[in-house]
């Protein structure tokens, strides 16, 4: 799903009607869905809540090339 549907989800706005409808009609026809773009909390908590499978963005991390990624994962890894 497009980052300019997350962008300013908020509950009850437009962008949060779209969402939840572009998340059933995915199911409906056997898809998974995943949010692009998801920055804060709130936006992450909406879309688990509107049944999305995944999302990805910037609240974890920002884009990093490939060696920082990898680092980034062995070290959580070891904590």
């Amino acid at each position: 799903m497009d980052q300019s549907f997350i962008r300013n989800l908020a509950p009850g706005s437009s962008d949060m009607t779209l969402t939840v409808a572009i998340i059933v009609m995915a199911y409906k026809l056997g898809l998974k869905v995943i949010a692009e773009g998801e920055e804060t909390i709130e936006q992450r908590d909406l879309l688990i809540g509107a049944g999305c499978d995944s999302t990805q963005g910037c609240l974890f991390s920002k884009p990093v090339p490939p060696e920082k990624f990898e680092l980034l994962i062995k070290t959580d890894l070891m904590s």
